[in-house]
Parts: structure tokens; C-alpha cells; sequence
């Protein structure tokens, strides 16, 4: 069930995907940086990623490696809440929303003692596969979140899966129940998730929790100004595009982040950085310009957006704006008749929308 994150965030996948595909995804790779436990990771200091993000190298993937690492160490333990009532011998919880992007707290209460056991969570989705669901523990010995071990499908857009964990909770009671803490995400489309817990105490007992639903939701985005039919031209004044991102979710991104990549190529030549021009509206300094970044490995250049309201919260109920401005250079090269553009908007490293925004570039001026 776990997430294939990688295909996400590595340039080999994206090159074995369509080109559209490996656009939008080199914009992500390149703009957003690693996750961390607890929260989804804030795009770094500066902006965009260096160039060469989009390779695959060993300091790239050592880079990506030491992130998570560090976090964990420095990440407070999480306190596990308690759930179901003193005659259940196990309860599981989880909360009733589940916005996409952000990291919701989960937990397994056991109030029987366990020597040696086995959880096991079987999950049923609708609207979006069972394989972009991410459920972790959290091992307090090793002060770090893991993966759970999950049975694995061959279905292509699997519904339902099945995690398990070890647990030895041998002074567990009603009297001293034990908390038990997961997390979980949903990295797709909005829908709905059942988790039923049951678990194996190791001595031919198994125990069953009440089945839990919640709902995969996500902020609105809407996007005016722009049609698939788009056209460019070059050395013309551009194009606007407004983006809204409304937070109808219960819960409130503390990691707001937009970014934009493009990627055209013709018979001889690709864009490049210089022959495009991406152009941002702030309130108060009309339009600035926003710097956008080669792909390193994968032609295709990206930007990250800047923050609308001088802060990336967005809390529930507010609304985050970003105006944005395309235009073609007079220098583009002539053989490049159309592009592969879009945004994604997302909470640190986890997009919650992405959208394409093609357009055209005709022959002549």
C-alpha cells in the first residue's frame, strides 16, 4: 500500500512516463525538497532546487537521505492518543478528515497484554488506489516513523490492501491501556478510507476493532485565464493565469507552496530558461518577475512561486491567490511550436493539485 514516492521524486521515473507526465513531475522534483516526519518538509531557503535536482547522482540521493534522517532524530516523540472504551480489548482511531498533502495522526490502543502479536489493518478506498496511501509507526526505540508491511497487489488501481506490525505489549490492561501511534496519508485524489484493525495476540486469539471511515479531502483550486488552446506568441506581452487555492479542509497547511514548469521541445531545440518569461503579481510591488530553473538531466525548466500573503499558512477557510504572467522571448527558437506547462500547488513535498497549462507558439511573430 505504500506510496511509490519515488516515482515522484526521481528523474528515472519521470522519463518512463509521457512527456507531459515527466514535466509535471520534473517541476515537483525540482521545487520541492524532501518530507519530513511529522509534517510534510517546507520548500528550502531560496527557492528552487539547484539544477542538477533532477539527476540522479550519488550526492543527490545521499543529500535526500540525510533530510529525513536529521528530522527524525530531532522530531519530538509523538504522544499516542487513546481510543475505544475499556471493555474493547482493541480500538483503532483515526479522524474523520484526511486532507491530501498532510500527515494525519492514527493510533492502535491495545488493553490486552501481548507477548508477541501482529496488527493487521485491512483498508478499503473509493476514489483513489489503496497504492497512494502512506500508513507509518512510529518506533520509539529508533525515534523514527516506518513503513508498514504491506501484502502486495496485482491489481492495477487496487481498492483494498492489507498492513500488518509486530506489537509486544505484554503489561497492557484495561486498567493500563497502550497507545500505539500511526500516521497516514493519502497522496492522490479526495475519497473515502475504511481501516478495520484486528490483531493476532500469538496465542490463537484475534481481537477486532470497530471499522473507521474517513474522508481524503483537499483544498478548491480554480484556474481562469487559461484554455487548453493557449497561444504565445513570441517577443507578444504574455498571458495571465490566475490560480485560487481556497482551504476547505479542517486542518490548517502550514507549508504553502506553488511552483510552475514548462517543458518544449522541436526538431533541434528545447526551451530554455531564457526563452521564457514567467511573471508573478504582488499586491504590493505589481508584477515581479520569477526566476525559473533549468531541469539539470531533464530538459524542462521550473519556478517556485512566492508565497501570496508573505506567509505559507493557509488555515481553514482561507484563500490564497497566485496571478501569474507567461510570455515567449522573440528569441525562442523557431522550432519549437508548443510546450508542456502547468502548476502544482502543495504543503512542503506533497502536491495536493496539479494541472496542466499547455499552449502554442505560432511559426511567425
Amino acid at each position: 500500500m505504500t506510496f511509490k514516492v519515488a516515482q515522484r521524486r526521481s528523474s528515472a521515473a519521470r522519463k518512463a512516463t509521457v512527456r507531459t507526465a515527466a514535466a509535471l513531475a520534473a517541476g515537483l522534483a525540482l521545487v520541492m525538497g524532501a518530507a519530513a516526519p511529522g509534517q510534510a518538509a517546507a520548500t528550502p531557503a531560496g527557492g528552487a532546487a539547484p539544477a542538477k535536482a533532477g539527476c540522479d547522482t550519488p550526492d543527490r540521493a545521499g543529500a535526500a537521505s540525510a533530510a529525513p534522517a536529521w528530522a527524525a532524530a530531532h522530531q519530538p516523540a509523538p504522544v499516542p492518543a487513546l481510543t475505544g472504551t475499556a471493555a474493547q480489548s482493541l480500538a483503532y482511531g483515526m479522524p474523520g478528515q484526511l486532507p491530501i498533502g498532510l500527515w494525519s495522526e492514527s493510533g492502535v490502543t491495545l488493553r490486552t497484554p501481548v507477548t508477541k502479536g501482529t496488527v493487521r489493518l485491512d483498508v478499503a478506498s473509493k476514489g483513489f488506489s489503496t497504492d497512494s496511501l502512506t500508513v507509518q509507526r512510529y518506533e520509539p526505540r529508533d525515534r523514527r516513523w516506518v513503513d508498514l508491511d504491506t501484502k502486495p497487489s496485482s491489481e492495477s488501481f487496487p481498492t483494498r490492501g492489507v498492513l500488518t506490525f509486530p506489537v509486544t505489549a505484554p503489561d497492557a490492561s484495561a486498567e493500563h491501556p497502550v497507545g500505539i501511534a500511526l500516521r497516514l496519508q493519502d497522496l492522490d485524489r479526495p475519497g473515502t478510507l475504511t481501516v478495520a484493525a484486528s490483531l493476532d495476540d500469538g496465542r490463537g486469539h484475534t481481537y477486532r476493532a470497530p471499522a473507521r471511515t474517513a474522508e481524503a479531502t483537499r483544498p478548491q483550486v480554480t484556474v481562469t485565464g487559461w484554455d487548453r488552446g493557449a497561444t504565445l506568441r513570441r517577443g507578444g506581452t504574455g498571458r495571465v493565469v490566475t490560480v485560487t487555492v481556497k482551504n476547505t479542509t479542517d486542518r490548517a497547511y502550514p507549508a504553502l507552496n506553488g511552483s510552475y514548469f514548462a517543458y518544449g521541445a522541436g526538431g533541434s531545440h528545447v526551451l530554455t530558461p531564457k526563452d521564457l518569461t514567467l511573471s508573478q503579481y504582488r499586491s504590493d510591488r505589481g508584477w515581479v518577475g520569477v526566476p525559473l530553473v533549468a531541469g539539470g538531466c531533464d530538459p524542462g525548466m521550473s519556478a517556485a512561486l512566492l508565497p501570496t500573503t508573505g506567509k505559507r499558512v493557509l488555515a481553514p477557510g482561507e484563500t490564497a491567490v497566485y496571478r501569474l504572467k507567461v510570455a515567449v522571448a522573440r528569441t525562442a527558437p523557431r522550432d519549437v511550436t508548443r510546450a508542456d506547462a502547468g502548476f502544482s500547488v502543495g504543503n512542503g513535498d506533497a502536491s495536493f493539485h496539479s494541472q496542466q497549462l499547455p499552449f502554442t507558439i505560432p511559426q511567425g511573430r
